[in-house]
């Protein structure tokens, strides 16, 4: 049997850039060479699309050792429409959030991982939240306002911001991962900071009540009939799991699985898939929670369409405790994503009556069945 040829697609111009590199190093290392070809697809900070030796020069380039593909190389002078599948692995804006997606869907490959849609509102907090709200699932009070809004009038945006929602509040930028741009506010001058801040990445901003809460994190894996991971617990290094928490030092603690009860463990996985199906999720996502030390109630924090893949990060490290081993995910997250592509394969791209139907009349109403 032929291997796949899988190209692995990292970097990009977010934020999220070097998180990108470490990610794919592990990915491209768990192809079995028996199975697979890899190439090595990179886009660096100036938005060049690099192959080859030059993509592997990238990859190396922040972190220490040598680059190493567990199967051979792919020439940089083929194709994208070459490769079989195309494993993205790249994290925040114009990667994460439906633009590459759609490249590829304009391109006709299969990739792994969310669609256009569900990058997209995954990628966006506040869209995410409103379509949370939608589905009924449980968040905690939150708002959004404009960048334009807050330098224009912050003394009002202030004063509008505390008459919701009381103090201490995170402020996070909507389209960005990794804790980039988080800051919590306990009073009106950190407020300030904390938006001037966020505005530094996004046109959009959000701000949420902050609660005593427990971080929980479920991984989620599958297209129509997705399936949750045991859940794990994150215990930050700092005040909260920021970015330096989660990749710069080694003292935060990921408890798998995490100490809850069994009622609690259900009820996290049955959420974590409603929050996936909720978006229309497809391949993987990481689902966040908060879970509050007072009520034990639970809150939908965030839902990562493309989770981190490091050496330390918690989706892998997730499915490994449910019995799922690295290589065995990344096996998995290849078939689901050439069973999507073979599924939509099957919708028509052009339009002819059924056999023996008639259009109906513009008069006539047409009824939902």
């Amino acid at each position: 049997m032929s291997k796949l040829r899988v190209g692995v697609l990292f970097g990009g111009r977010s934020g999220e850039h070097e998180v990108s590199l470490r990610s794919a190093r592990s990915v491209a290392a768990a192809f079995d060479p028996a199975r697979y070809d890899v190439a090595l697809l990179a886009i660096d900070k100036q938005g060049r699309w690099l192959a080859g030796e030059e993509a592997a020069g990238l990859l190396a380039a922040p972190v220490s050792g040598q680059v190493t593909t567990s199967g051979s190389l792919i020439p940089r002078t083929e194709s994208l429409r070459s490769l079989d599948v195309i494993f993205p692995v790249l994290h925040g804006p114009l990667g994460e959030d439906g633009t590459v997606q759609g490249l590829l869907e304009l391109a006709n490959i299969p990739y792994v991982g969310c669609g256009v849609t569900a990058s997209a509102v995954g990628m966006d907090k506040a869209m995410c939240k409103a379509v949370f709200a939608a589905h009924g699932l449980p968040q905690v009070p939150w708002l959004t306002l404009k960048r334009q809004r807050w330098q224009a009038a912050p003394d009002a945006t202030l004063e509008a911001i505390e008459r919701q929602l009381p103090y201490p509040l995170f402020v996070k930028p909507a389209n960005l991962g990794s804790s980039v741009g988080i800051s919590k506010a306990v009073g009106r001058a950190s407020l300030r900071q904390a938006l001037d801040e966020a505005a530094r990445y996004d046109r959009k901003l959000v701000v949420e009540q902050g609660i005593d809460a427990r971080e929980i994190e479920v991984s989620v894996l599958g297209n129509d009939n997705p399936a949750a991971s045991l859940p794990g617990e994150v215990i930050p290094s700092r005040e909260f799991y920021d970015y330096t928490a989660k990749y710069i030092d080694d003292d935060s603690r990921l408890l798998i699985p995490a100490p809850l009860s069994a009622e609690q463990t259900a009820e996290v996985r049955r959420l974590a898939v409603a929050a996936f199906l909720a978006i229309d999720g497809a391949g993987l996502a990481r689902v966040d929670f908060l879970l509050d030390r007072q009520s034990g109630q639970l809150y939908l924090n965030e839902v990562n369409t493309l989770p981190g893949f490091t050496s330390i990060s918690m989706y892998p490290k997730l499915w490994a405790a449910s019995g799922l081993p690295f290589e065995s995910l990344v096996d998995r997250l290849i078939e689901l994503a050439l069973e999507r592509h073979q599924d939509k394969s099957r919708n028509e791209t052009s339009f002819s009556q059924p056999n023996g139907a008639q259009a109906g009349r513009r008069d006539e109403p047409q009824q939902d069945v």
